[in-house]
């Protein structure tokens, strides 16, 4: 189903009065600005168009945004923060991923053969842009009760995450709580997921490196064969971990790449393998490296290859507040009634809004982007993700509740 046909509908009637809805013409420019940024992805640490143009929207708006040191990203506050009442923080992931688009039926399909925009960022930064100009014109009429940090951080998909580099910036400097959306192409427009705890897992890279002399094909025996020790680490790594670590950890081993040997009738003397473990449970993280680092030196060293290993840390689970994940629900429920809001289980997936919750409270609410009756499965990180455009005004309207609930209850009081 092409999402180009369809338009963005109006939210829910019969909501408690609560201002901060989106109107026509907002709904219109911010499909509009997420479809530019759709046709220009950038990927981590290279988001200077991107940046660029959030910066001059909020400029318009009468904003002062402030891009981060490292040139891409920015934050933006609206309102003044006084210095004492911790501020509520909306952010959004403003990267993409080096994939190809394979979208081949609407006209705002990514003009780089190599980048597109398959996990939802440029949904997630025009909701919040969204959300920012809908919060600037309440500040104007004196209806927002405390100042708001808009946060667009770059290089979301670069282990171990952009959010690393943002708050070492500053950018949680006044902020007391921090919220965020992610795309969820199995829930519909119009609803959010929520869980209190642990939401995504933990994820990591790992890089093993084999080697061995090689030789003719013809005689195995004097040779290290690194085709089948490859092969054994592809396969007996994970099978060992399955059985050393708790099964309620949730820890994975999955290869994306083995690469290895140029000719059919040679051994080569060189194989190598990535691929990711994910982890749902923080502690088992902690232990991964040696547990993973144990398992890889018993296998290569049974057929006697060489090996070298580069465990890349990445992130640890997104584990959301239970007080901050009751906000967002009572939010999405102001806008669009308890029925909007659904359970979602614990992802494999990583995030790096992980490295904000380390420091400040905070929850992530997965966004409905699937068109009501679609029955195509548009998983993220496919070429052909796509997403229902009505899902931007909803994300919207429930961040601007997010704002205005927290700013009424904690809005006058000096912390």
């Amino acid at each position: 189903m092409s999402r180009e046909s369809q338009t963005a509908q109006p939210a829910a009637t019969g909501r408690p009065e609560l201002p901060g809805t989106v109107p026509d013409h907002l709904r219109a420019e911010l499909i509009a600005f997420r479809r530019d940024l759709h046709m220009h992805p950038e990927l981590g640490h290279q988001e200077f168009r991107t940046t660029a143009a959030i910066k001059a929207r909020l400029e318009k708006a009468g904003l002062r945004p402030r891009v981060l040191k490292s040139g891409t990203g920015l934050i933006c506050d609206v309102g003044e923060w006084d210095g004492a009442r911790p501020m509520l923080a909306l952010r959004a992931d403003i990267d993409a991923l080096p994939i190809p688009d394979a979208k081949t039926h609407v006209s705002y399909r990514s003009t780089f053969p190599d980048r597109a925009h398959a996990c939802g960022h440029d949904v997630h930064t025009t909701v919040v842009l969204g959300a920012g100009l809908v919060l600037a014109e309440l500040h104007r009429q004196g209806l927002l009760p405390r100042p708001v940090r808009l946060l667009f951080q770059p290089a979301e998909e670069v282990l171990p995450g952009g959010a690393t580099d943002a708050i070492e910036s500053g950018v949680l400097d006044g902020v007391g709580k921090i919220v965020a959306v992610h795309c969820d192409p199995r829930v519909d427009a119009g609803r959010i997921g929520l869980r209190p705890g642990p939401i995504t897992s933990a994820c990591d890279r790992l890089e093993v490196s084999l080697s061995g002399p090689g030789g003719h094909t013809a005689r195995p025996h004097l040779t290290t064969d690194l085709v089948t020790a490859a092969a054994r680490v592809a396969v007996d790594v994970p099978a060992l971990l399955a059985r050393r670590m708790d099964a309620r950890s949730g820890m994975s081993v999955t290869w994306g790449r083995i690469e290895t040997g140029h000719a059919c009738n040679v051994i080569p003397m060189h194989a190598e393998l990535s691929g990711t473990v994910r982890c749902l449970d923080l502690n088992a993280w902690h232990d991964a490296p040696d547990m993973i680092h144990a398992a890889i030196d018993e296998v290569a060293t049974m057929h006697g290859a060489k090996f070298e290993i580069n465990h890349v840390r990445g992130v640890p689970p997104v584990v959301n507040d239970p007080a901050v994940t009751e906000l967002l629900r009572e939010a999405m429920s102001a806008r669009c009634g308890s029925e909007s809001v659904e359970d979602t289980e614990q992802s494999l997936g990583g995030e790096d809004f992980s490295w904000y919750l380390e420091h400040v409270p905070g929850a992530m609410a997965r966004l409905g982007v699937r068109a009501p009756g679609d029955t195509a499965k548009r998983d993220l990180h496919r070429g052909d993700f796509d997403v229902d455009e009505s899902a931007i005004a909803f994300g919207v309207e429930f961040f601007t509740a997010a704002a205005l609930l927290d700013g009424r209850r904690n809005g006058g009081a000096r912390q």
